[in-house]
């Protein structure tokens, strides 16, 4: 009797699974085709983009291994849509439009043709493929790609001797400055970032050997990363416009209402966007050093789910209350403060615990407890690395349940873990030497994730065994910006390079990538894991945009 029992539950679970699995492939279509061109037949891999007239937001989707591309019904309301498609060394052929109709599949086919300008379709990743040199020799230009694009280079035309005078240029503006808002720094704040020094004329030298200073057009092939195929195709894509082009959307996160913020990392605003509507909501922050850059970076939000921002070469955090829509700030106290004075990062998960925020100071690289019951900062100074006595280059800073804070050293490859109660550093190193750690989260478990810039590689720091786990992103010069694992088993990191983001299987080690329709330059990572898979949020820090990620699988 048993058995028989047995034998009907699988058969009945059996029967129930095909019926699912059926039902997902009956998914109700708003619009629907296949994908082709007359060099490859149909196209596996090929991004697929509808935006409906009038709208701000735009929905992508993938094609399959039989090149078909489906928008589920609830994703596109009735109206009139223009199409595009993303597959390296291909345009469409001729303009593409399909109207929707509620109730009604909608078909359009579409047709690509090989692109006549291969160049302004190659990511930074592809010309870091592209370019002829070492390692070493092409990774200065990591450290230009975050204001604007490589090909900005290889186009130009300047000689050795004109990039060490841009190098000067450039060493004045402030980190979030871009080509349509640059922004000078104000006295002592003035550097040479990255380019100069030692090295200065051999990487002139190296930049002037690969633009057009010397030739009509490069003398090297471009190269384009294969399309991404099988799981990677399984996902939908929303990108919601924002309203001015000038916002920098740098840091993007959910409240616990579902609300999207974001900070501007050019601006002087604090961002709200409705994800229903796309409807965007701009709050400005009050100046705290008039004449300084402005713009925030990092945001994080409280136990009350009020958010807090670093407000950068303002020399101030602050902290938006919902409720009263206002802010209070607080300042580097003025016999510390300095013309390079910079407050982008600060740590809150670990604030309830004794009411003090870790905020990092870039300017020395001191490191800052705020106490919220006296409003008085405290210098705990700037750690330095035992082996080399160097200073520890903090870029992110992130703090556990307990209060400990975690400095990542983006000048090299170590951890530090301050201690909160004794203010001991422990230095920890990365198994891939100098990754350059630049941000990451500290998870329910209490282990730090990161991203290793250098690296390539998601990392993970597990306090119980003091040990590091690297997971290598697969796609080269990916320069992942920041890591954070959910409670899925899974764990995701972006680019500002390859126009993709990786997500990792945290348990078998796989990684599925995922192609994003437009160039997009991200920094912060943010991942609503509240049902599986999660979703992931990043804001195009250079195209004004905010986008969502949702894997099917």
């Amino acid at each position: 009797m048993r058995t028989r029992l047995s034998a009907l539950t699988t058969a009945a679970v059996a029967a129930l699974c095909l019926a699912a699995a059926h039902a997902k492939a009956e998914t109700p279509a708003a619009l629907a085709g296949q994908v082709s061109s007359a060099k490859e037949g149909l196209m596996e891999g090929v991004v697929i983009s509808a935006k409906k007239a009038g709208s701000t937001i735009t929905v992508s989707v993938v094609t399959d291994e039989k090149g078909r591309y489906s928008f589920p019904a609830d994703r596109l309301e009735p109206g009139h849509y223009t199409l595009g498609a993303r597959a390296a060394g291909y345009d469409l052929d001729g303009p593409k439009a399909a109207d929707v109709t509620a109730g009604q599949a909608a078909t359009a086919d579409i047709k690509l043709k090989p692109t006549q300008n291969l160049p302004a379709q190659l990511t930074n990743a592809e010309w870091m493929m592209s370019l002829p040199g070492t390692d070493e020799q092409k990774a200065i230009l990591l450290n230009c790609n975050g204001c604007h694009t490589i090909e900005r280079i290889v186009k130009s035309v300047h000689t050795a001797d004109e990039f060490l005078q841009i190098f000067k240029r450039m060493g004045s503006y402030y980190p979030g400055s871009t080509p349509r808002k640059p922004q000078p720094l104000v006295g002592d704040a003035t550097r040479e970032v990255g380019r100069g020094g030692d090295n200065a004329r051999k990487n002139a030298e190296y930049l002037a050997s690969i633009n057009l200073s010397q030739q009509e057009t490069w003398s090297y092939p471009l190269k384009t990363l294969p399309r991404l195929t099988g799981k990677s195709t399984h996902v939908i894509i929303t990108e919601y416009d924002l309203p001015n082009p000038l916002i920098q959307p740098h840091d993007v996160m959910l409240d616990r209402e579902g609300m999207v913020w974001y900070s501007d990392f050019g601006q002087m605003y604090l961002g709200k966007m409705d994800p229903k509507t796309g409807k965007v909501t701009q709050y400005p922050i009050p100046e705290t050093k008039k004449g300084y850059p402005v713009g925030t970076l990092n945001l994080e939000f409280d136990q009350d789910d009020n958010p807090w921002v670093g407000v950068m070469y303002q020399s101030a955090i602050a902290k938006f209350d919902k409720k009263t829509e206002t802010f209070k700030t607080w300042s580097t106290p003025k016999e510390w403060d300095t013309d390079a004075g910079q407050l982008g990062h600060l740590a809150l998960e670990g604030a309830p615990v004794d009411h003090k925020v870790w905020i990092k100071n870039s300017d020395g690289g001191n490191i800052y407890r705020l106490n919220l019951d006296s409003d008085q900062m405290e210098n705990l100074g700037a750690p330095k690395d035992p082996r080399t006595g160097r200073r520890i280059g903090t870029y992110g800073l992130h703090s556990d349940a307990q209060n400990n804070v975690y400095l990542l050293d983006f000048a090299a490859g170590n951890i530090v873990k301050i201690d909160a109660k004794t203010k001991v550093s422990t230095v920890y190193v990365t198994p891939t030497p100098n990754s350059r750690p630049r941000r990451g989260r500290v998870d329910a478990e209490g282990r730090l994730w990161f991203a290793e810039y250098a690296g390539n590689a998601i990392g993970m720091f597990d306090p119980e065994t003091e040990k590091i786990t690297e997971w290598k992103v697969p796609t080269p010069w990916s320069a992942p910006y920041d890591a954070e694992a959910g409670r899925n088993g899974e764990a995701w990191t972006g680019s500002m390079l390859t126009d993709r983001v990786a997500r990792l299987d945290i348990k078998t080690g796989q990684y599925t990538e995922y192609q994003l329709p437009h160039p997009t330059n991200i920094r912060r990572v943010h991942i609503d894991d509240s049902k599986s898979p999660g979703t992931l949020w990043v804001g195009n820090n250079h195209g004004a945009s905010i986008v969502k990620v949702e894997p099917l699988d």
